[in-house]
């Protein structure tokens, strides 16, 4: 029986100790998400104006490998090669959001529990003003948890179809270069 009061009591430490990092994952979480909105008003600015940098990046490269291409029978491989490559780029910024709308509820949930875990222990010993403490503290880390997964989450609704919508010009723009680069 020992032995098992210890391997509990060794848990009951470390889930105390893995309050401080949940609660910094949490703030970390909301900086992410504060970033990764002004990142995304900043490209709805750009698109309202009509740039689009992933598109333009995309169709500079094309024409210049295009260019600099001797044979036509590779160009359809090159293109195809340079197509992924951008998807994969832009697959990756949506990833980086997608992050947050699965890690930031678990945090909060993290949050909560270690917190109720404490202020049991504290109600056990008649301590409530510490009870309440971690009671506030369990149910802060829930909602900010919860908030930055259903930012993130209109974050990368709104990103996903600007990435559709960007792949599609992409693949749009470069059959019509190879369709030009076959007939010349």
């Amino acid at each position: 029986m020992n032995i098992f009061a210890g391997l509990l009591t060794f848990l009951y430490v470390l889930s105390e100790l893995m309050l401080y990092p949940v609660v910094a994952g949490l703030v970390g979480l909301v900086f992410w998400v504060l970033f990764c909105s002004g990142a995304l008003l900043r490209e709805y600015i750009e698109r309202k104006r009509g740039y689009e940098y992933d598109v333009e990046r995309f169709c500079d490269s094309l024409e210049e490998e295009v260019e600099n291409s001797e044979s036509t029978d590779t160009l359809d491989i090159l293109i195809e090669r340079e197509l992924q490559r951008r998807e994969a780029e832009l697959t990756d910024g949506l990833n980086r959001i997608r992050f947050v709308i699965r890690v930031g509820p678990a945090l909060g949930l993290m949050g909560t529990l270690i917190p109720m875990g404490i202020a049991l222990s504290s109600l056990a010993r008649g301590d409530i003003p510490q009870m309440a403490g971690n009671m506030v503290t369990a149910f802060t880390t829930t909602v900010v948890g919860l908030a930055c997964g259903v930012a993130a989450y209109v974050l990368s609704l709104v990103k996903e179809k600007w990435v559709k919508r960007d792949i599609l010009r992409m693949e749009t723009h470069a059959e019509i270069l190879l369709r030009r680069r076959q007939k010349g």
